[in-house]
């Protein structure tokens, strides 16, 4: 049986690495019961096993490095003593490349005219034991480059997100003379630099947004030009970059439900049914993290273009379980544009059981999905409310991955207008189809979800319970005070600074339509929510007590965005399956 303590406890594999040999992979193996994520090593042909605490594995040559407590170590010990976090590090041929602040303490009183600290790059060198700063401008990427003789970086004019992260910049540094060469300004969010190189030239590469909002491109820069060139075609959504001993750099591609493999300006070379969220790759052997409709996330390797092979099973303990039925839905939006999504039914259960009590999942985002993968975390989670006997919708529309970049920026200023129709759309074909009572159905989303879940239950009393977790109610509250502030201000379409209301995102805030909801609302939100704050939540509530709204808010002390303590994650699944089944 389904427990909460089973889905919060299981184990979830990330960031494999793979050896320059091919013949062993390193990754990350997390679980909120231990707190410390664990370094595991796979063998060719041996079984998976742990080597130590830790994060970020990373190899160089025959030896692995990897981050514990904020330090590089090896599986012998520390290998230098630094005053403040390491957040990323490149371990090369005579040196150890790192990203940390300084080592001055932190004061508590902090005053924006004074800045925050920056995260310099900085060098390690193992035989002098000496560390020295590269360079002084606050550092958000850094790539070695294959020969280990320069490091692409990617800089911030400062810490903070506005203006920093708004004009991201590139940068070479050549470790042997200490010449740095500026490549320019690069589109917004940049992140993720590689090394390849094409004949006698060498590029970096790296993952941006082109239009601050919407889908996500490449970007290959030639180091003599220094001429940014968008290299991803407008139908990819590139996810992630893996950077190989030779040739160009390998992308994964969120395709639909599903997701593939190209290699850089030369196309599809895999393909993969489910959902791969992690790579590692040498050019001819190939690491990922993928999960199937009912197959845990697990690490499967192979050659690049071949099939894969699934390196152990981190969860033999959902061996005995029976899982819900996962289904693809393909349908048309009101205006005709092409939709996908997911149906999960009760274990046990076909169609012809229906009709069911039906819970709503929009995604978070707006720039995510739901892929064809095991649909099982501490939220949200399919699987969960579907082991409780409802039938659980997972739509996809506009605004996510997975179509292009047309399909994601078009929520741009639009936001809850055209992709709620969009969810509408799904939820009445179930009702049409006899899977969903229309007498019986929830919603609930966190984040993004959080906002449509929010949205959803102002403009119609359909749904009869629904729970918003860390949700936004006013956009422009949001670009005033979240960390994502100029993101948030495209999405909602003003900030409230610009005069007079009423403004754009006014018309876009489910406050706006608070005296409208009729639906019992269950909020939960981290109260140290950084992201989308606290006063979010606080706002929602008090104008659903205010017109006498049935609703429960929920506070969780020292949590962020998302929820980390193990008795937290247990408590809010245990509070949903409470809710839902009272009021469904």
């Amino acid at each position: 049986m389904l427990t909460a303590e089973l889905i919060v406890d299981h184990h979830v594999p990330s960031e494999p690495a793979l050896s320059p040999d091919g013949l062993r992979i390193a990754y990350q193996v997390e679980t909120v019961t231990k707190g410390i994520p664990e370094i595991w090593l796979a063998d060719s042909g041996g079984e998976p096993r742990k080597l130590a605490e830790g994060t970020s594995p990373k190899w160089s040559s025959e030896s692995l490095y990897f981050l514990r407590d904020g330090q590089v170590h090896t599986v012998d010990g520390s290998l230098f003593a630094w005053g403040s976090e390491i957040t990323e590090f490149v371990p090369m041929r005579d040196r150890i490349v790192f990203i940390a602040e300084d080592e001055t303490p932190v004061a508590d009183i902090w005053v924006w005219s004074e800045g925050l600290r920056p995260a310099r790059l900085r060098s390690f060198d193992p035989k002098t034991g000496e560390i020295t700063t590269l360079i002084e401008d606050h550092v958000v990427g850094v790539a070695g480059r294959q020969d280990d003789k320069a490091v692409a970086v990617i800089t911030w004019s400062t810490p903070e997100i506005d203006p920093g992260g708004l004009e991201p910049r590139l940068s070479v540094l050549d470790l042997e003379t200490g010449e740095r060469r500026e490549l320019g300004k690069t589109s917004f969010e940049a992140e993720s630099p590689v090394w390849w190189r094409d004949g006698d030239s060498w590029h970096v590469a790296y993952l941006a947004t082109p239009e601050k909002v919407g889908g996500r491109a490449v970007f290959d820069v030639p180091v003599e030009t220094g001429e940014h060139r968008n290299l991803a075609p407008e139908s990819a959504c590139p996810l992630r970059l893996a950077q190989v001993d030779s040739g160009a750099p390998l992308m994964l591609v969120a395709d639909g439900l599903d997701t593939a493999l190209h290699r850089l300006g030369s196309g599809e070379v895999s393909f993969w049914r489910g959902q791969a969220d992690a790579i590692a790759s040498n050019g001819e052997i190939v690491a990922i993290v993928l999960s199937t409709a009912h197959q845990p996330k697990n690490i499967h390797s192979g050659p690049v273009g071949g099939a894969l092979t699934r390196v152990g099973d981190l969860v033999p303990e959902f061996a005995g379980i029976t899982w819900g039925s996962q289904e693809r839905l393909s349908y048309k939006a009101f205006d005709g544009l092409a939709l996908d999504g997911l149906l999960v039914l009760p274990p046990g259960k076909t169609r012809e059981d229906g009709p069911f009590s039906l819970i709503t999942i929009p995604h978070g985002g707006p720039y995510d999905r739901h892929a064809d993968g095991f649909r099982l975390a501490w939220f949200p989670s399919a699987q969960w409310p579907a082991s409780a006997g409802h039938a659980v919708f997972l739509p996809n529309p506009r605004g996510g991955q997975g179509h292009g970049h047309e399909f994601a920026a078009s929520v741009a200023g639009r936001v809850g207008l055209e992709e709620w129709r969009d969810i509408e759309t799904g939820i009445d074909l179930l009702v049409a189809e006899g899977v969903a009572d229309p007498d019986r159905l929830g919603i609930m989303g966190g984040s993004h979800g959080g906002f449509m879940t929010a949205w959803a239950v102002g403009q119609t009393s359909r749904f009869k319970a629904a729970l918003m977790v860390a949700g936004i109610c006013d956009w422009g509250m949001l670009a005033g005070t979240g960390e994502f502030g100029p993101y948030d201000a495209l999405l909602g379409g003003s900030t409230g600074w610009e005069g007079e209301g009423p403004h754009r995102h006014d018309r876009l805030s489910p406050i706006f339509y608070a005296s409208k909801i009729e639906t019992p609302v269950l909020i939960a939100h981290g109260a140290d929510d950084t992201n989308v704050p606290l006063s979010q939540a606080e706002y929602f509530h008090r104008a659903l007590r205010h017109f006498g709204v049935e609703h429960d808010f929920v506070v969780y002390p020292g949590e962020g965005h998302s929820l980390r303590k193990r008795e937290n994650q247990l408590d809010l699944l245990r509070r949903m399956h409470e809710w839902f089944a009272r009021l469904l």
